[in-house]
């Protein structure tokens, strides 16, 4: 099969990116001929917002490069990750044009939220969900923290959303879980456009072998992650020798560094960004991994990361990480930002070691049933030839 697959690039590589680079590594060992369609956001750090605007919601130099493409290469199914800004729903049409299928993975909530992360005030909000016009969005400023920002997206979604893009030009949709997949019905697009297919983690870094020494958070460092839940409940807990190691960076490090010297807090541990291979070298070492997320995750790689390691997680009751964790199997659930529930929820893993390991036997189960790379290969290709099928009808 030839494939085209494309993706805006981030600035700051994230779970997007990897998920991308992996489907496309995949799909090669596979055998399949795979085309790569690149943008990168590092284009746009001078752009203003109005003429970055007008470029998500129309590229025509993004259409006018998939239209050669499409001639050259013809390709079997383009399948899109992120388009967001500047490959624009303009590169649908260019598909349309030559009755290509078209497969677009739903790898965040823009399309029904200009933030992206149905997030706000540190929690879950859902005003723009079933709006055409997404104005309470540009009221509060939830992209970049610019009303103006804000607006030029909203208008970018109305548009389409008036247009029939979402509707017309995409074949099929991959949701990364049930639960955003109801959040995309919800929004208003077609139930029956829409697969589930999970991210998957490979190569397989195997289960771990080693002694557990620490409890591990991995991600980025800002408020939607629950960064600042996580250590101002460790602050207070009363067993304060449990040691957390934090890897990742983002806008909150310093903050969070500057109150853990400030407070005496030894046993709390930054190591910044790290490698893929180091971070699954931590992960193999923890007794378990906390995810305190408090906005609606789409899809966590991280719990698979550490699935795949055979280490448990412990997670909210909150979207995607309710159906992903299953409490007392794979980790343990608590409520979400509620900090006495989570330190009791550490403190019972921590002292329970035994219970904790078998919770971590029973996710690596669960990654060796579902988010293996062969496992994620079949599901691809029957989007694959069902979005290819349902073109042709």
């Amino acid at each position: 099969m030839k494939i085209v697959v494309a993706h805006n690039c981030y600035k700051h590589p994230g779970g997007e990116d990897d998920v991308f680079r992996s489907e496309v590594e995949l799909l090669r060992q596979e055998g399949h001929e795979v085309h790569e369609s690149l943008e990168d956001n590092r284009k746009i750090e001078d752009s203003n917002y109005i003429h970055l605007g007008m470029q998500s919601v129309w590229s025509e130099p993004s259409y006018r490069r998939l239209h050669a493409l499409i001639v050259d290469f013809r390709p079997d199914v383009v399948h899109f990750h992120n388009t967001f800004p500047l490959i624009s729903p303009a590169a649908y049409s260019a598909c349309h044009e030559f009755g290509i299928p078209v497969v677009q993975t739903l790898h965040n909530y823009r399309l029904l939220c200009p933030g992206g992360l149905l997030y706000r005030d540190k929690r879950p909000c859902e005003e723009c969900l079933s709006r055409t016009i997404k104005w309470p969005g540009v009221v509060y400023g939830c992209y970049r923290d610019s009303r103006l920002a804000t607006a030029m997206v909203s208008i970018m979604l109305g548009t389409h959303h008036s247009l029939g893009t979402w509707r017309k030009k995409v074949t099929s949709y991959i949701a990364l879980s049930e639960f955003s997949r109801q959040k995309f019905i919800a929004g208003g697009l077609p139930a029956e456009k829409i697969v589930v297919k999970p991210n998957f983690v490979s190569p397989d870094p195997g289960p771990s072998s080693s002694d557990s020494e620490y409890v591990l958070f991995v991600g980025r460092i800002s408020r939607e992650k629950g960064v600042e839940f996580l250590f101002d409940t460790w602050k207070e807990m009363v067993d304060r020798t449990i040691p957390l190691r934090i890897i990742g960076d983002g806008p909150l490090r310093r903050a969070l560094e500057d109150q853990k010297e400030g407070s005496g807090l030894s046993n709390i541990h930054f190591e910044g960004r790290l490698q893929k291979d180091k971070v699954l070298h931590a992960m193999k070492r923890a007794r378990f991994v906390v995810f305190p997320s408090e906005c609606y995750e789409n899809f966590p790689l991280v719990i698979v990361e550490a699935y795949a390691c055979g280490i448990p997680v412990i997670a909210p009751r909150l979207g995607a990480m309710e159906e992903l964790v299953g409490d007392g199997m794979t980790g343990l659930h608590f409520e979400s930002a509620v900090a006495e529930d989570f330190a009791a929820k550490v403190h019972q893993a921590w002292t329970h070691p035994a219970q904790t390991a078998e919770m971590g036997r029973g996710a690596r189960a669960v990654y060796e049933a579902k988010y293996t790379a062969e496992h994620n290969y079949h599901v691809l290709m029957q989007v694959y030839r069902k979005a290819a099928c349902q073109h042709s009808e």
